[in-house]
């Protein structure tokens, strides 16, 4: 019988320090501003316990001093990273860590290597005149957010703890201060490549290559095609996220390429939300006064960042021109097959469909969606009713119709049901985990958050959180967490940068 290690706490882990190591030309060292009362806010106690940590020691002074920036473990190094990025399509060659700093790596219970970052925790060389401080409200968005994608099955990087720090952050008015700790496979994002490339550095470049294969393709490290097959897996990982976006209606709001990441997590949550009447040109951000990250295109906006990571890569592709260029066009023209199949993949758990048939799925589902659009019907709501259409009772599916929408949802039922042909537990099953109950409804997030910041009240916050880390689970006492916001609070909702 063996016995489990020990419990460490964040003084003592075993910290490692492999990006700072493997580039350290995009690694630039710096110390946490420090705060002057940091209390807790939220703890991740099941995250703690994959990462080998003692959850009750994360509470503790020393363990909250880590989290709030006021001590770094002996054995750490903390570094702001270099970045660049497209902003809203326009490049930035220069961003970074402006109010990050990765403390290291950790090894979890499973043998991964988990990036561990602070989110708020003062100015770094790359903040820009920014402060480089967090106001409560988006860091509670970020853990609570976060929490409900992974509860989803939806990579993500998670958030380990909130602190308050007990200072007033000025932005548009004073809000109290906080600071996340957040976990990830790591942070490494297209516009870490951009970089590299951006500033004539292929040292780094390949140095950040062969780190990006080392934690995320290990199969492929040492070959000598390990290149484009970092890239073919990035398509692959991005593609297979961004479909599972789209199969909870999930809009991240900023997919710029400093905002995509690698591992294919998702990440930054800032003005973020969930779509609830159907609509393909949903936007919430309000930055995004042109709609370029509208729900509709999210696939189409990855395959553009996509693109822009391979132009990053064409020198390590082949020392010859147009080889390279023509290898790395192969993988871009390839995404859109690679979405498509995944899309339908996550409609297919949604429909309850046994096998596969393309033609048929992809015509199905369009279908579907076309009845939600232009009677504003709950994107969330709708599928979950027919998780039990899929049983028999078809009133809860029909009750979110009007009368004059029946014969066209007849006629829909009528083709779902010829599809669904020989359809048994299996079908059933994935159907329960792709149809959630519960999603983080942005009026109750609002709520929450609100609560939260402006009254000191965590128990709204508390409560959402419980109800979406358990998404698939309908409970009675739950039922108000399933109801969309009334028509006038979301025509005129906008979630906004945290920065």
């Amino acid at each position: 019988m063996t016995t489990a290690p020990a419990l460490a706490t964040l003084m003592d882990a075993p910290w490692q320090s492999r990006f700072a190591q493997a580039v350290p030309r995009m690694a630039e060292a710096w110390t946490p501003a420090g705060v002057p009362a940091p209390a807790a806010l939220a703890l991740n106690t099941e995250l703690a316990l994959e990462l080998g940590l003692d959850p009750a020691a994360l509470a503790a002074p020393q363990g909250l001093a880590v989290l709030a920036g006021n001590a770094v473990p002996p054995g750490a190094r903390s570094v702001a990273q270099a970045y660049a990025g497209h902003q809203f399509g326009g490049f930035v060659p220069r961003l970074g860590d402006g109010r990050a700093l990765l403390i290291g790596e950790l090894v979890d219970r499973q043998g991964r290597l988990r990036d561990v970052a602070l989110k708020g925790s003062g100015r770094t060389p790359f903040s820009r005149g920014g402060d480089g401080k967090a106001a409560q409200g988006p860091v509670l968005r970020e853990f609570l957010v976060s929490e409900a994608m992974h509860a989803l099955g939806i990579p993500t990087t998670r958030s380990l703890a909130a602190v308050a720090t007990g200072e007033t952050v000025w932005r548009e008015r004073p809000l109290p201060g906080a600071v996340l700790t957040r976990v990830a496979a790591s942070h490494l994002r297209v516009g870490s490549f951009q970089f590299a490339a951006a500033w004539g550095e292929g040292e780094s470049l390949r140095a950040l290559a062969d780190h990006a294969i080392e934690r995320h393709q290990p199969d492929a490290a040492g070959r000598p095609e390990r290149f484009l097959a970092l890239l073919q897996g990035v398509a692959r990982r991005q593609a297979a996220l961004v479909a599972r976006w789209m199969g909870v209606g999930f809009i991240h709001g900023v997919m710029n390429t400093d905002n995509m990441t690698i591992s294919g997590e998702t990440i930054d949550y800032g003005p973020c939300a969930f779509m609830e009447a159907y609509g393909p040109r949903t936007v919430f951000s309000s930055i995004d006064v042109a709609g370029r990250y509208a729900y509709a295109n999210q696939p189409l906006i990855a395959r553009w960042n996509l693109a822009r990571l391979a132009e990053c890569l064409l020198p390590l592709l082949s020392d010859d021109e147009q080889q390279a260029l023509h290898l790395a066009t192969g993988v871009v023209d390839a995404f859109p097959a690679l979405y498509r199949a995944e899309w339908l993949a996550v409609m297919r758990d949604k429909l309850g469909l046994p096998r596969s048939d393309d033609e048929v799925d992809e015509a199905l589902a369009q279908a579907f969606l076309a009845l939600l659009q232009p009677r504003q019907i709950d994107f969330t709501q709708a599928f979950r009713a027919l998780n039990s259409a899929a049983d028999g009772d078809e009133a809860a599916l029909r009750a979110l119709f009007a009368p004059e929408a029946d014969e066209a949802l007849a006629a829909w039922l009528q083709r779902w049901r010829a599809r669904r042909a020989g359809a048994g537990d299996a079908e059933r099953a994935a159907m329960r985990r792709a149809n959630p109950a519960y999603i983080a409804r942005n009026h109750q997030v609002e709520a929450a958050l609100d609560a939260a910041q402006e009254r000191g009240d965590l128990a709204p916050f508390e409560r959402l959180l419980a109800v979406v880390r358990s998404p698939f689970d309908e409970r009675a006492e739950d039922a108000v967490f399933a109801e969309p916001a009334p028509v006038a609070v979301t025509a005129g909702y906008q979630t906004f940068c945290g920065t």
